[in-house]
């Protein structure tokens, strides 16, 4: 009888605990790139490059989470066969994370049928490679099922770009649709179309009556200041004058660049680019989560070193003091890899935007 007692007792205690939270919550947080995703390191150079050391580093620098992008070639063979060695990456860096209290966003980043920037893209056409993609989540979800809702999200795919939203807004509910099968309470969050732009967001539809969405959007606008010279896009060989806020680049700057670099930004001169333009370009996404009742998440945001840094600190403050006043979430790309990092190439701590990106 006593140990009847004792054994009620102890349940009784165990109910009246707070239970752990199942909705997954986020508001400060950094991109994980270049390590499980767009890099050909591998072996012991990718084990070096995210380990423990660098999740702690995130959370004392005040981040909430992490957004882990991961690429299909890296994870898988083409026969959709697991790496395990990439597995236990991603697994150990989740594992650090929830013994940090840091949550994770798991995106689905690069698929070998989709690339946002490639010009042939055969998961719009070819049916086996939308199947292959629905078994790609299948799988993930099959691996990380067993970590709290409240913890871990997933992300469908990184800056979709399809002819047609409507192509996009199919893969959305098939692929929504295969990870339910397993999971009905998993955060997914999902972008629009057309690299996930504020401008694309009236086209976004997402399943219904679905609460475990977030709906996500990136910026990087006004561009000529965050992809400054950058080379992979057409402002490949601008070096010249930027500024931020107001007028980017004024018409006697304009006057004094070589021709070649007049055809880059023609359209820039004269453009007033402040706190309150960049509010107003997020009115489609804000409008689109309203009309659905669900959040919305900044992925990514960031500039490349090159402009002047007065000029790049006022556009983060700017950009985290926005994300405060709506209560957007954010992960800036991104926390440690070359011209974008919080962590710069040669790996020293850029303290200033750390201070202002981590809120602290």
């Amino acid at each position: 009888m006593k140990n009847l007692l004792l054994f009620l007792i102890a349940l009784f205690i165990l109910s009246c605990q707070p239970k752990a939270p199942e909705k997954f919550e986020v508001f400060r947080g950094t991109n994980i790139a270049h390590w499980l995703s767009q890099s050909r390191t591998r072996g012991v150079d990718r084990e070096l490059f995210f380990t423990k050391a660098d999740v702690i580093a995130c959370a004392e620098m005040g981040f909430d989470h992490l957004r882990l992008p991961i690429d299909e070639e890296q994870m898988w063979d083409e026969n959709g066969v697991r790496h395990d060695d990439a597995f236990l990456l991603m697994a150990n860096c989740i594992d650090w994370c929830i013994e940090n209290n840091l949550r994770v966003i798991v995106d689905l980043h690069i698929l070998r049928s989709h690339h946002f920037n490639a010009e042939v893209k055969p998961l719009w056409t070819d049916p086996a490679e939308q199947e292959k993609f629905y078994n790609l989540w299948r799988d993930l979800s099959k691996a990380l099922s067993k970590y709290p809702n409240s913890m871990v999200a997933y992300e469908l795919m990184n800056e979709a770009v399809a002819d047609d939203p409507e192509l996009w807004n199919n893969l959305v509910a098939n692929a929504v649709k295969a990870i339910r099968e397993l999971e009905p309470k998993r955060t997914i969050v999902i972008g629009s179309n057309k690299w996930q732009q504020v401008q694309t967001f009236p086209d976004l539809k997402v399943p219904a009556n679905d609460p475990n969405i977030l709906l996500s959007f990136h910026f990087y606008e006004p561009f000529l200041l965050t992809h400054w010279n950058a080379s992979w896009t057409h402002l490949k060989g601008y070096t010249g004058p930027v500024h931020y806020p107001d007028t980017i680049l004024t018409q006697d700057e304009f006057d004094l660049l070589p021709e070649e670099m007049k055809a880059i930004v023609a359209g820039q001169v004269g453009k007033v680019y402040n706190k309150a333009w960049i509010l107003e370009q997020w009115q489609k996404p804000i409008q689109k989560a309203k009309e659905l009742g669900l959040p919305l998440y900044c992925g990514e945001f960031g500039i490349i070193t090159g402009p002047p840094q007065e000029d790049m600190l006022r556009w983060y403050q700017d950009m985290i003091d926005l994300f405060e006043e709506t209560g957007i979430g954010y992960a800036n790309w991104n926390y440690k890899s070359g011209s974008f990092g919080l962590i710069d190439g040669e790996g020293n701590r850029r303290e200033d935007f750390i201070k202002i990106v981590s809120g602290n």
